[in-house]
C-alpha cells in the first residue's frame, strides 16, 4: 500500500470525523435539520468509499451498516431518535477505534464488529410510517468514490483566519450565538474534492446555512461550485510539522534581528541603521504573519465536549444542556492543546457533582435541565475561558470540614480565611468533597493537574462557587509561547527576563520614599496608593546572594499580578522591554516553579524567563493575607458589618499575643541595638531627625529583654512620636471587636476573641503618656474643640477618645441615639458631633435628622463614621444632613477633618 495514500486518507478521515459527535448530538436535538443530517451522511459516506479502494474490510463493513442508518433517516424512513443516535455514536465510535489502530500499525486489527453492524442493520430495517420524507440535498450511496490521487491533493486548511467549526448554530437553539453544528452548503454532484473540503463543511457561517442549502438564496448549482472552487484553490494542506520548523525558523530571525539591533543602537550615525530598521519592520510582518497560520480557533478545543455531556447526561440519568459562546476565539495551537484535557476535565466534573438531578431542581425552583456554559474572548494579550455551571455549587463548610480531617490547616488558620480562599483547598493533590467517587469524576479530585496544566503554560485559574448557585472556573491563558514581549532585568548580578503580560506597572523609589516600606509578619509591605502590596527581593525568591546595588538607596519594583492578587518584586535595575523567542527549560530545571522557559537576548547572553505565579509562590500567600483587608472591607459593607477592624498582632516577652488597632499604627520599625540608646530611664532611637522614645510592652527600660534587631510599632500624632518595643510583628487581621472582659491592669484596654483564642488589646493612652506626661495636653485653649461621638461599640468609642484627646479636643462619649439626644436635650453644645451610622434602635441618618429638625442653624459640624463606602449609601448619609463623610476607623482623616474644622472656627470652643 502505497505510504502517502495511507496518510492522506488518514489525514482525511480524522478531519471529516473531528465534528462529527457534535454534529451527530446537534442532530438528536434538532431531528428535522436536513442540512445538519446530509452533513454527517457525507462523512461517513466519503470513509465507507475510500476505505473499500484501500481494502480496510472491517472499517468499510462498520462505515456501510452506519451510512444505511443515516441514509433511512435522511430519506424519513427512520424516525432520529435518541436510541437510534446512541447506536449511530458507537458506529463513529468504532470507526475511530479502527483508525487509531490502522495510524499506528498501518493494517486493520482483528475485531469483532458483527454484533454492532448486526445492530445498525436491524435499525435500518425498521420504518417509520409517520415521518416525512426530508428535502436534504441528495447524495446516492452507489455513487462510487475512489481515492483518487485529485480528490486526496485538493484538501484545503485555510489560513485566512477561518471561522469557528464552532460559529454554526441553529434556529433553535438560544441564546443565538451559542454553538453547535449544522451543515455546509454542497449540492447533489458536488465533486469529491469539495465533498471532504474541510474549509466549506467545517466553517459554515451560522445565519446562512439553513436557507442557503435549500437554495433560497437564488444561487445556481454552478455558481456555488463556481465559489467552492475558488476557495480550493486558495487554500492548501500544510503539515503541522512544516508550521512549526518554519516558527522556529522566524525565533531564530527574531534573535538575529535583536542582535544587530543592539549593535546599531549605540550609533547613531552607522551606515547599517536604515536596512537593519527595514529588517526589523519585515521580521516584525513576517513573525506575525506566521503566527496567524498557527492560530486556532477555540472550538477546535471544545468539539468533543457535546459528545461528553450527552453521554454523562445518560450515565448520571440528568438532563444537561451544553451552551458554548466565542469559539471563534483564536490561539495559538500549542496552547490550544494544552488546555484539552483540563477542560474535558472541568466538564466532567460539572456534569457529575455540579449538575443536580431534575426532581432535585424541581423542589429548589430551578429549571429541570441544568446548564454547563463555556465562555471564551480576548482580553489584553490574554484568552479568558469560563467553565460554568448553574448546579448545586461547592459547599465550603464541607471543604473546611474536609480540611480539618486531613490536617491541612488548623481551625485558626480558617478563621482567618475568606470563603474564597477556603476554596482553594480544592487545588490540592487529591482533594475532593464528593461523598462517593464515581466513575464520571469526583468534584476536586485532578484539580491539582488542572492548575498544574494551566499554569505551565503561563495561565492561572479562579475558581468562585456559591452554594445552590452554581460554580465558575476561570482561566486565564497567553495568546501564544513561541515569542513573546518580556521586561529583562537584574537581580544579583544576573539577568531575568519577566513576561510583559503580567506586569501592571513599574514603580521606583528615591531614598525618601523608603520609609514608606513597612515589615508585618517578616514580610515587607508598601502602601502603594489604595492598597498593600507585598514586597518580595528577587534574590531571595531565587535564592540568590543579595549584592549591594549600584545606585545604593534607591529601589526598582516591578508590580505583577496573579488572577486577582497583585505583588512587587524588588530587583537592582530594569532595563528594556523586547520581543523574546521562548526556549523549553531543560529537564534538570523543568521542575522548578519560578522559570518559565529562557531565551537568549541581542548581546548573545541565554537568560532566564520568570514564571510570575510560580515566583508568587515564594510569598507563601503574604499576598492573599495582606491584600484581604480591603476585600474584606468591600465584602462585609455590602453584609452590613461595620463592626470590623484591622488589627496589627503581636507577642510580648512573655510569648502572649496582644492586639492594637491598625489604624492608630503610624509605622513598623526595626532597629539595631547599636541603635538604641539610653537617657536617664528613658530609651531612645534617633529617627528621622528626632529622638523617639522607646517604650517597653512588658517591664521597665532597665530589666526590659532587648532583641538585634528590635521590632517596634511607632505611633505617631502630628510632631510627636512614640515606639512600642514587641517581642515579634505576628499578623495583620480583620475581626468584629467585642470586649468579653474589662482591662485589670494598666495598658490593657479589654480582652477579645481572635482566631479562637483570648487576645488583649492595648490601652494605648496607657503607653503615650508613658512617653509623654503632656501628649493629650493643648496649649492653643482657642483651636480646642468640644465633640460628641456615638458608637454602640465601647471599643470604637475608645478608639475615638483616644484619637480626640490626642489632637487636644475634649470628647463626651454615648452609647447611642437615644443617649446622644438626652446629652443635647440638657443643654450640652458640641462643636463637632461623630456618629456611627449602623446602630440598633436609632440609627445614624435618624439621628441627624432629629438633630437637623432640634436646630435649624445646625450650630455642631456632623460626622458620619462606617464601613458602608457605597456611592448610593454616601448619598443617603449626606441627605440625611452629614456634613462630612468618613470611613471606619481612619485615624488621619478623622484629623485631618477635625483640623478643618477648626481652621473654619478659629475662635471656637465652645464653653465647657
Amino acid at each position: 500500500m502505497d505510504e502517502d495514500i495511507l496518510q492522506e486518507f488518514l489525514a482525511e478521515s480524522w478531519e471529516n470525523l473531528a465534528q462529527l459527535d457534535t454534529e451527530v448530538v446537534a442532530l438528536e436535538k434538532e431531528p428535522s435539520n436536513s442540512p445538519l443530517l446530509a452533513s454527517i451522511f457525507r462523512t461517513i459516506h466519503t470513509i465507507k468509499g475510500t476505505c473499500g479502494f484501500l481494502g480496510f474490510e472491517h472499517l468499510g463493513k462498520v462505515a456501510h451498516a452506519t451510512e444505511n442508518v443515516l441514509g433511512k433517516m435522511r430519506d424519513g424512513e427512520l424516525d432520529v431518535t435518541n436510541e437510534a443516535i446512541s447506536l449511530v455514536l458507537d458506529g463513529v465510535d468504532t470507526i475511530k477505534h479502527l483508525l487509531e489502530t490502522i495510524e499506528k500499525t498501518q493494517a486493520e486489527p482483528e475485531l469483532d464488529t458483527s454484533a454492532l453492524i448486526h445492530k445498525l442493520d436491524l435499525l435500518a430495517s425498521l420504518s417509520s410510517p409517520v415521518s416525512q420524507p426530508r428535502h436534504a440535498p441528495a447524495l446516492t450511496s452507489t455513487q462510487p468514490h475512489a481515492l483518487s490521487g485529485e480528490s486526496t491533493s485538493n484538501q484545503p486548511v485555510n489560513f485566512q483566519r477561518p471561522e469557528s467549526t464552532g460559529e454554526r448554530n441553529t434556529e433553535s437553539m438560544s441564546p443565538a450565538n451559542a454553538v453547535t453544528s449544522s451543515a455546509p452548503v454542497v449540492s447533489a454532484n458536488t465533486s469529491k474534492a469539495a465533498e471532504v473540503d474541510p474549509g466549506s463543511n467545517r466553517t459554515g457561517k451560522p445565519a446562512t446555512l439553513a436557507t442557503a442549502s435549500n437554495g433560497t438564496n437564488g444561487e445556481s448549482d454552478s455558481e456555488s461550485e463556481g465559489r467552492r472552487s475558488a476557495a480550493v484553490d486558495l487554500s492548501i494542506r500544510v503539515n503541522v510539522e512544516v508550521l512549526d520548523k518554519l516558527m522556529n525558523l522566524v525565533g531564530e530571525l527574531v534573535l538575529t534581528r535583536n542582535q544587530l539591533l543592539q549593535m546599531v543602537r549605540g550609533e547613531d550615525e552607522s551606515r547599517f541603521q536604515v536596512p537593519v530598521t527595514h529588517l526589523n519592520r519585515v521580521t516584525t510582518d513576517l513573525q506575525e504573519g506566521v503566527m496567524k497560520t498557527r492560530m486556532q480557533p477555540i472550538g477546535n478545543a471544545w468539539s468533543k465536549l457535546p459528545r461528553l455531556v450527552r453521554d454523562l447526561s445518560q450515565v448520571t440519568s440528568k438532563q444537561i444542556e451544553l451552551e458554548m459562546h466565542g469559539a471563534e476565539t483564536e490561539l495559538d495551537r500549542t496552547v490550544l492543546d494544552a488546555i484539552k484535557d483540563p477542560l474535558t476535565h472541568m466538564v466532567r466534573n460539572s456534569a457529575d457533582h455540579g449538575i443536580e438531578k431534575a426532581e432535585i431542581r424541581r423542589k429548589q425552583g430551578k429549571a429541570e435541565s441544568g446548564t454547563i456554559r463555556l465562555k471564551a474572548f480576548h482580553e489584553g494579550g490574554h484568552v479568558i475561558i469560563h467553565v460554568e455551571d448553574d448546579g448545586a455549587g461547592i459547599h465550603v463548610e464541607r471543604v473546611r470540614q474536609k480540611v480539618l480531617e486531613k490536617g491541612l490547616a488548623t481551625e485558626s488558620d480558617l478563621a482567618h480565611l475568606s470563603e474564597e480562599e477556603i476554596l482553594q483547598f480544592i487545588f490540592l493533590p487529591g482533594f475532593s468533597t464528593a461523598e462517593t467517587v464515581t466513575s464520571v469524576s469526583g468534584r476536586g479530585v485532578g484539580m491539582d493537574v488542572v492548575r498544574t496544566a494551566i499554569e505551565r503554560i503561563g495561565g492561572t485559574v479562579e475558581l468562585r462557587s456559591q452554594w445552590g448557585q452554581g460554580t465558575t472556573i476561570r482561566i486565564k491563558i497567553p495568546l501564544t509561547l513561541a515569542i513573546i514581549s518580556a521586561l529583562v532585568v537584574s537581580s544579583s548580578g544576573q539577568s531575568f527576563a519577566i513576561p510583559q503580560l503580567g506586569i501592571v506597572e513599574l514603580v521606583r523609589l528615591s531614598v525618601d520614599d523608603l520609609i514608606r516600606i513597612e515589615k508585618i509578619h517578616d514580610q515587607r509591605i508598601f502602601r502603594l496608593r489604595d492598597r498593600l502590596l507585598p514586597l518580595l527581593r528577587l534574590s531571595d525568591a531565587l535564592k540568590l546572594p543579595s549584592l549591594p546595588p549600584d545606585n545604593e538607596g534607591d529601589m526598582s519594583i516591578v508590580v505583577v499580578q496573579v488572577g486577582d492578587e497583585q505583588f512587587g518584586l524588588i530587583v537592582d535595575e530594569v532595563f528594556d522591554t523586547q520581543e523574546i523567542v521562548v526556549k523549553p527549560l531543560g529537564s534538570i530545571l523543568k521542575d522548578l516553579r519560578v522559570y518559565q522557559g529562557t531565551t537568549i537576548l541581542g548581546d548573545g547572553r541565554v537568560i532566564m524567563i520568570l514564571d510570575v505565579a510560580g515566583t508568587a509562590a515564594a510569598l507563601g500567600g503574604t499576598a492573599s493575607r495582606t491584600q484581604r483587608e480591603l476585600r474584606n472591607l468591600q465584602q462585609d459593607a455590602a453584609n452590613g458589618e461595620n463592626d470590623k477592624t484591622s488589627l496589627l498582632l503581636f507577642s510580648t516577652p512573655h510569648q502572649e499575643t496582644m492586639a492594637v488597632p491598625l489604624g492608630l499604627v503610624a509605622r513598623l520599625e526595626e532597629f539595631s541595638l547599636k541603635q538604641i540608646e539610653q537617657v536617664g530611664e528613658q530609651l531612645v532611637v534617633q529617627y528621622r531627625g528626632d529622638l523617639l522614645p522607646l517604650i517597653p510592652i512588658r517591664g521597665n527600660s532597665r530589666d526590659v529583654q532587648r532583641l538585634d534587631p528590635q521590632p517596634v510599632v511607632v505611633f505617631s500624632d502630628n510632631s510627636r512620636m512614640m515606639g512600642l518595643m514587641v517581642n515579634k510583628i505576628e499578623d495583620i487581621i480583620e475581626e468584629t471587636i467585642t470586649i468579653r472582659m474589662q482591662g485589670k491592669r494598666p495598658g490593657v484596654f479589654g480582652t477579645t476573641v481572635v482566631g479562637g483564642k483570648a487576645t488583649e488589646i492595648i490601652d494605648i493612652q496607657h503607653y503615650l503618656t508613658q512617653a509623654n506626661p503632656h501628649w493629650f495636653h493643648r496649649e492653643d485653649e482657642r483651636n480646642r474643640l468640644r465633640v460628641l461621638a456615638i458608637d454602640d461599640s465601647p471599643f470604637f468609642r475608645q478608639l475615638l477618645q483616644t484619637a480626640i484627646e490626642a489632637d487636644g479636643h475634649k470628647i463626651i462619649t454615648a452609647s447611642g441615639g437615644h443617649q446622644a439626644q438626652q446629652i443635647i436635650e440638657r443643654g450640652e453644645q458640641f462643636d463637632v458631633i461623630i456618629c456611627d451610622i449602623e446602630m440598633p434602635e436609632m440609627t445614624g441618618c435618624e439621628f441627624a435628622q432629629w438633630y437637623c429638625r432640634r436646630d435649624q442653624q445646625k450650630q455642631s459640624s456632623l460626622i458620619a463614621m462606617t464601613s458602608l463606602l457605597g456611592e448610593e449609601h454616601r448619598q443617603r448619609i449626606l441627605k440625611s444632613g452629614f456634613d462630612h463623610f468618613l470611613a471606619k476607623f481612619n485615624p488621619q482623616e478623622l484629623s485631618s477633618s477635625m483640623a478643618q474644622i477648626c481652621r473654619m472656627q478659629p475662635h471656637s470652643g465652645v464653653s465647657a
